[in-house]
């Protein structure tokens, strides 16, 4: 997959206030908020940083946490997975591999089969609806 770097300059002019404050610097949107936290239209989730396919959702699911959950990407290699440990935490920060974009954090306690719960700011995502 080839990256996309830009300067943070490029990128504020490129995203909206809360899209830079989440992709670029790994804020999270207030959980129950987000536009696609109970979305029912079928389709596939991009990166709105770089328009990668991330998600189906054919693997989205109701965790109840507050944020769009998602048993597994669409593909491995689109995701890169970190150990965070900021806010006194550990947990497995989820970045587009494209752009370096946060896009949330992977936790193990989703359904079968995968038992993964990839839990995803909605500002980072633009849905692509199935025609």
């Amino acid at each position: 997959m080839n990256k996309i770097t830009k300067s943070e300059q490029a990128w504020r002019e490129q995203l909206d206030d809360e899209q830079y404050q989440v992709c670029r610097l790994k804020a999270t949107e207030r959980p129950f908020t987000g536009v696609y936290y109970a979305n029912t239209t079928p389709g596939v989730y991009h990166c709105v940083a770089c328009d990668v396919e991330l998600f189906d959702t054919q693997s989205q699911f109701d965790a109840g946490c507050g944020w769009p959950s998602y048993s597994a990407p669409v593909r491995k290699d689109v995701v890169t997975e970190t150990e965070d440990f900021t806010h006194g935490m550990h947990r497995t920060e989820v970045v587009c591999t494209r752009c370096d974009s946060h896009l949330g954090h992977v936790f193990l306690d989703g359904p079968q089969p995968t038992g993964l719960r990839y839990c995803i700011n909605s500002v980072a995502l633009r849905l692509e609806p199935r025609a």
